[in-house]
């Protein structure tokens, strides 16, 4: 009930802000702030309609320095972190320099999970990272969540990454000092061919994490404990006037988990079409867990999404989606407010 209450307070102040007061400039400094919220019903078996809400709030503060550089502040707070009792899912510092890149100080994802490419889905299920029906539809299995390469916000990490160019982008990320692992290493990389008809962009993402304890990629994920964890991503999306189709996978490998495995291999693909103010998408992602080790149990999970989306105007959209995992179908519904 207390979460609830929360993402409707959040709600209730995404609509009565104004967008011209959510990004404010003076002289070098710029400040520019973001909300967004969801609010609406899932109905697992199609029988109990229960409440299902999303919210993510993102404040940044930018100073121009001479010679092409900025300095900023960046903090974010959303639904993810508050399943887990956290106040925080991004804050860190950054330093960019025009033509070449940016530095990126504190606790926030890894290059290799932001510079990913995942599948389309126009609903507001997030089924790219952490998908929320699972928070009200419980595997009965372990599952790895979706495609994207994690490993988590609690570690201050260090992200280079080089600025988008006809070539590429490139990024490397360093953390350590948490509780859930000794270090991790994360590479990633993007190439976009965004000229003619036909648009694309094809991500490879990388991950070496040393001695996870107690580390989950997601609220209602297995926590793994194991010598070492090492992760492997790709993604594709391709876009043809208003059609886009994209594919993903993650492979995932741990040495000597113990107890439970939480590794495996996670594929998604999915297609979209927009007409005007409308939005249609099908999506399909499968998860298999433990096909490394014989002596730990082995849980396949296939779910199937279809998507709808109205979009009233800029700040106000309107979405269902109608799916099934392996084992529950499912109906879900809700509007969604953005700032």
């Amino acid at each position: 009930m207390k979460k609830n209450a929360l993402i409707g307070a959040v709600l209730g102040f995404a609509v009565i802000g104004s967008a011209d007061a959510l990004q404010y400039s003076n002289g070098r400094s710029a400040f520019r702030f973001n909300a967004s919220g969801s609010a609406g019903i899932i109905e697992p078996d199609f029988q109990e309609s229960l409440f299902l809400g999303d919210f993510d709030l993102r404040a940044q503060y930018n100073y121009a320095v001479t010679g092409g550089q900025t300095l900023g502040l960046v903090y974010e707070w959303n639904a993810e972190a508050l399943d887990n009792d956290e106040y925080v899912h991004d804050a860190f510092a950054l330093w960019e320099i025009r033509d070449i890149g940016r530095i990126e100080a504190g606790l926030t994802s890894s290059v290799a999970h932001k510079l990913g490419v995942g599948i389309p889905d126009v609903g507001g299920l997030r089924v790219n990272h952490k998908p929320l029906f699972y928070k009200k539809i419980s595997p009965h299995g372990n599952i790895i969540p979706d495609t994207s390469v994690t490993t988590g916000h609690d570690a201050p990490r260090v992200n280079l990454v080089t600025v988008p160019t006809n070539v590429g982008q490139y990024g490397l990320s360093v953390a350590g000092f948490g509780s859930e692992f000794d270090y991790s290493i994360d590479g990633g990389i993007k190439f976009r061919f965004p000229n003619g008809k036909l648009k694309s962009a094809v991500s490879l993402g990388a991950s070496f994490m040393d001695k996870p304890h107690k580390f989950s990629s997601a609220s209602y994920a297995p926590d793994i404990t194991a010598d070492w964890r090492a992760q492997g991503a790709i993604g594709y999306n391709l876009q043809y006037n208003s059609w886009i189709w994209g594919t993903s996978a993650l492979v995932i490998y741990d040495k000597n988990p113990v107890k439970t495995a939480g590794d495996g291999v996670s594929v998604g693909t999915g297609i979209s079409y927009d007409l005007l103010n409308y939005s249609i998408s099908l999506s399909y992602m499968y998860s298999n867990t433990g096909i490394w080790h014989d002596d730990m149990h082995n849980y396949e999970d296939h779910t199937v999404i279809n998507s709808f989306r109205y979009k009233y105007s800029e700040n106000l959209q309107l979405w269902t989606s109608i799916g099934f995992t392996t084992k529950t179908p499912f109906l879900s519904t809700a509007l969604k407010i953005i700032f």
